[in-house]
């Protein structure tokens, strides 16, 4: 009961910091690059639990067999390349539209990786789609009409099928930490995951953006909180809540990114939103929480009370 409760506190703290945490990426972009951002913020992150570790493995004394070790480290590896990967694609999409997209509306539209999570285990682990999930889709279609839509524009932004792109990835990641979760250490797993997406991004850096110190000392701020607290504290209270947490309450948690988004956005960055843009985000809001509701249905009626 105890483990159930301060996993949901770890989940909860984990959409605060990643709510506030795209009013950092955005600010970020004010300095450097997209990938200028995740490999150092990435990099930062991986160093920051390695202190972490070092010193469970003081305090802790490692009965482990070496046949135990190396299978251990083997589904770390195996866990942190594949939570690295998918982690990396979704957080450089993510990150490039932060150059164009407000917060909040970012928040919101990346808060769709709950409704992802069931549609890809559905078309790809052969789960069955249940009917509160196939009405929230429909809803949250026309919550991304109202809050993407311009018509001065004529159509939804690019960056928006970006972002609902990069939700997917998430929604990967996901479904990844959740097959992991029981099988690894949560923060052995956070560190070989970030320093993936480091790697993965150094090259894309330096192909694409002309990274200079001074512009990295500048943004130290958004990289600080991104790297220590979002990837170091975030990602690895993530894994852990998932471990202990029941799916459906921790995607319910989880979801509550999306508002403190737009609330970090509001109050940080002075963002505004119009009032058909609100109306798209409460829709988007109530579809994410209604795809993780489970309806139960009574099998029979051999229980009813008599009419008497």
């Amino acid at each position: 009961m105890k483990k159930k409760i301060f996993a949901n506190i770890a989940l909860f703290l984990t959409a605060l910091i990643w709510g506030v945490s795209f009013v950092a990426q955005r600010a970020g972009m004010d300095y450097v690059g997209p990938f200028t951002f995740n490999a150092v913020r990435s990099i930062i992150g991986g160093f920051s639990l390695l202190p972490v570790i070092s010193i469970v493995k003081l305090i802790q004394e490692d009965t482990r067999t070496r046949e135990v070790r190396h299978q251990q480290h083997v589904m770390l590896a195996k866990a942190g390349i594949l939570c690295g990967l998918a982690l990396f694609i979704a957080m450089s999409i993510q990150q490039y539209c932060m150059l164009f997209s407000p917060a909040g509306k970012a928040g919101f539209i990346t808060a769709l990786y709950i409704i992802y999570v069931p549609l890809i285990s559905m078309l790809f682990l052969g789960q069955k789609l249940s009917n509160n999930v196939k009405i929230s889709v429909v809803i949250a279609v026309i919550g991304l009409y109202l809050l993407c839509f311009k018509e001065d524009t004529g159509g939804f932004s690019y960056y928006d099928i970006l972002l609902l792109i990069a939700a997917f990835f998430y929604g990967v990641h996901i479904l990844v930490v959740n097959y992991f979760s029981d099988k690894v250490n949560a923060v052995k797993t956070s560190c070989v995951q970030f320093f993936v997406v480091g790697l993965l991004s150094l090259p894309l850096m330096f192909l694409y953006e002309t990274p200079t110190w001074s512009s990295i000392v500048a943004c130290k701020t958004p990289i600080l909180y991104a790297g220590i607290l979002t990837c170091g504290v975030a990602y690895t209270l993530q894994i852990f809540g998932q471990k202990y947490t029941a799916p459906v309450i921790a995607s319910l948690i989880l979801c509550l990114e999306s508002v403190f988004a737009v609330l970090g956005g509001a109050m940080i960055l002075n963002e505004t939103m119009t009032i058909k843009e609100t109306l798209g985000c409460v829709l988007m809001i109530t579809a994410v929480i209604l795809s993780e509701i489970k309806i139960n249905k009574p099998t029979n009626n051999q229980n009813l009370p008599l009419d008497k």
